[in-house]
């Protein structure tokens, strides 16, 4: 199921899921197995009926890994050698093994969702639905997923219901996908008739593979390739020897430094072992710096460590010039840095996104963009991508030099991402230094002056977009892998 941010892809899955259905007016009716949902049996609606959130902080409800993976099946009331087995046999199906007795508070946000999966999976469902699960997981990792979802499907007959934003690699593997506008649908066929039927004006174009987009910008009589694999023949077949490189202008940047981390080590327990190792960075005033990493390789860690929410016990770190602890009685966030938090929930405490910005001082007519429609909504009715929206807001208010932001675009469908890089254009016109976490690549390579690699704790390599993704192998956009050598 694909479609715009806010068109109602969450709200459909929830509506199969009965538990999880929203309040308010609903008509018509949801078949399992030919009876009514709103007649199944309490055990078969809640275990034969999988779901994965959106967000895996609002699924995950105990302190330990291993209790997190059990609770359905004690909940199922079954033996405990049963509940053993099982537990075992999923954690070293999604390899898990490794953090299966940590606190769930240490893991990373992709962690979390495969956590959830597992959890999902352990009480062996025959439908499984997915709210985009791959919206806090690295490149790398979301094509592992969508590889084990395969999997599932195909070795256990598995029904998969999910929603997604991230199209490139789960379009080749669906049978059926469901294109939704505003709360209805705008087209139900195979992947190829929908992107087929796409006009170069639909918004939904942006959101399609980069093979879709690009049959779709030339007039070729020719199937529509789907995946990288048919990409890369469809050019070699009809534009080999025609494509053409262009020099890029070289990129400079100020002198001063808005950010500097220099040898900086952390760690979340005296007997833990350390998250950042040495780690150094230097971003300079107004340019768009990007993060790039895998799961749990410190990101949003080294993101805490700067913002000042968490200490370092090895080396320094300066903003605009300053050590942070020079900072005294919340100077640091005044009109200085500010930061937009991974689950993004935890910026709202209010009833109406209204009353949320209300909290500041600050005239919504100078945001660089309209979220009227969504003011007097309740913050967690809102979308994940339209949440991103408003906290992007509540947090530009306080009006920052330095900005830090964790996965802004988490939940959105390609044109609001675009909205977000003109946004964070416009801020950097305007003299706003922005630090950037995603694991979106093709956003980090619109957007951003430079792109850098976390692994192992610290920055591995740093340089302009058209460098970096063009000397890597995995971490590199669909485009580069489809013409890279043609």
């Amino acid at each position: 199921i694909c479609g715009e941010t806010g068109c109602g892809k969450t709200t459909l899955l929830q509506l199969i899921k009965r538990e999880l259905s929203p309040a308010g007016k609903k008509s018509g009716n949801i078949y399992y197995k030919g009876t009514d949902t709103e007649n199944l049996d309490a055990r078969s609606a809640c275990f034969e009926i999988g779901f994965v959130m959106q967000n895996p902080e609002n699924q995950i409800i105990n302190d330990k890994v291993w209790h997190e993976l059990s609770f359905g099946l004690e909940n199922m009331g079954l033996p405990s050698p049963v509940i053993k087995r099982r537990i075992c046999e999923m954690s070293s199906y999604f390899g898990i093994e490794d953090w299966f007795f940590r606190d769930v508070d240490e893991l990373s946000g992709g962690q979390k969702q495969l956590l959830n999966l597992a959890s999902v999976m352990v009480t062996q469902p025959k439908i499984l639905i997915l709210d985009e699960p791959t919206s806090q997981l690295d490149p790398i990792a979301a094509s592992d997923f969508f590889a084990t979802l395969q999997k599932l499907n195909r070795e256990l007959s598995l029904t998969i219901i999910m929603s997604e934003h991230r199209l490139e690699d789960v379009f080749p593997a669906a049978d059926k996908v469901l294109l939704m506008k505003e709360g209805g649908m705008q087209k139900f066929d195979s992947p190829e008739i929908v992107c087929k039927a796409l006009s170069k004006s639909d918004p939904m174009l942006h959101s399609m593979p980069a093979a879709v987009r690009i049959y779709n910008g030339l007039n070729v009589d020719a199937p529509c390739p789907i995946s990288v694999k048919e990409g890369r023949r469809f050019i070699e077949e009809n534009f080999a020897n025609r494509i053409k490189s262009f020099t890029e202008k070289p990129y400079t940047h100020k002198s001063k430094a808005a950010l500097e981390m220099k040898d900086i080590y952390f760690r979340y327990g005296k007997d833990l072992p350390d998250i950042l190792c040495g780690t150094n960075l230097t971003v300079y005033e107004n340019e768009i710096y990007c993060i790039l990493g895998g799961n749990a390789s410190g990101k949003t860690t080294a993101l805490g460590v700067c913002a000042g929410i968490l200490k370092a016990y090895s080396g320094r770190i300066t903003v605009f010039g300053k050590k942070i602890a020079d900072y005294r009685n919340g100077d640091l966030y005044k009109n200085n840095l500010a930061l937009l938090p991974q689950d993004v929930q935890t910026v709202f405490s209010e009833k109406t996104v209204r009353a949320d910005l209300a909290e500041i001082d600050s005239d919504l007519m100078s945001f660089p963009f309209d979220i009227t429609g969504l003011l007097d909504k309740h913050p967690y009715d809102l979308s994940g991508g339209e949440q991103q929206l408003c906290a992007l807001a509540k947090v530009l208010m306080q009006k920052p030099r330095l900005l830090l932001l964790d996965e802004p675009t988490k939940g959105m469908d390609a044109f609001m991402k675009r909205r977000i890089a003109k946004i964070l254009d416009k801020l950097k016109s305007e003299g706003m230094t922005i630090v950037i976490v995603t694991h979106d690549l093709e956003f980090a390579a619109g957007c951003a002056d430079r792109c850098a690699l976390f692994f192992g704790g610290e920055i591995v390599s740093c340089d302009v977009p058209s460098a970096f993704f063009s000397d890597n192998s995995f971490y590199t956009t669909s485009v580069n892998r489809m013409t890279r050598g043609i």
